[in-house]
């Protein structure tokens, strides 16, 4: 396998021509700029417009809280989530004919890196935050272990990174989660299921959430 200093990028550059992006103060911002590229040869594109959407909290943090039951088997907890986004989607416009996206998904408990939190120990403190708001377990910082190095999860629109943990946690301690406030997460259900069928449900499209898959799969990995 290649390591990092084995992969030579292309000696491309952006440079920003003009800034278009409309005023907005809403949750996201439309960023739209005009770039042109800089290519190894000397030469360069033709100006082209990008749009792009940035928020105050870019970034965001995964937890995957997992235990083992009384036969040994190592179950993680996962929460319902509604995605407004999601029910946009046109049925007739999907590749999948039979698609019913509804916005309803199963995630691993994740919120957003405020921006007070900007720092190598702020980022855990995102996670034992989120964990309590959404599961309702209160962890020692300590506990919470980085599961990997960071990713981008769409960096064709958001610059967004995720950061990946992991915790074991005593089932019984769970209590009650505190939750953020929002209207989508009201009535949401916290299920536990065994990590090996939360794979599963991964490769049968159960699971459609890219961020939870690859924690899942990192969990795996770690424990293995």
């Amino acid at each position: 396998m290649p390591q990092s200093g084995a992969l030579s990028f292309p000696k491309l550059s952006l440079e920003l021509m003009e800034d278009l992006s409309p005023p907005g103060d809403g949750f996201l911002r439309l960023v739209r700029k005009r770039y042109r590229v800089s290519y190894p040869d000397g030469t360069v594109s033709a100006p082209f417009l990008y749009d792009a959407v940035d928020r105050a909290a870019i970034d965001a943090v995964v937890i995957a809280a997992h235990f083992a039951d009384a036969g040994g088997a190592r179950r993680v907890f996962l929460r319902s989530a509604l995605r407004p986004p999601l029910t946009l989607r046109s049925r007739s416009d999907s590749p999948l004919p039979d698609e019913a996206c509804d916005g309803a998904l199963w995630e691993l408990p994740a919120g957003l890196v405020e921006p007070s939190e900007r720092s190598k120990e702020g980022v855990v403190r995102a996670a034992q935050r989120e964990l309590h708001e959404e599961l309702g377990f209160a962890v020692p910082l300590e506990s919470l272990h980085a599961l990997g190095p960071s990713t981008f999860p769409a960096p064709g629109f958001v610059a967004e990174r995720h950061f990946f943990f992991e915790v074991s946690v005593e089932p019984t301690a769970r209590a009650e989660p505190s939750l953020d406030g929002s209207a989508l997460e009201h009535f949401g259900t916290v299920v536990d299921v065994s990590l090996e069928d939360a794979l599963e449900m991964c490769r049968a499209g159960v699971i459609e959430d890219s961020k939870t898959e690859l924690t899942l799969r990192r969990l795996a990995e770690r424990l293995a």
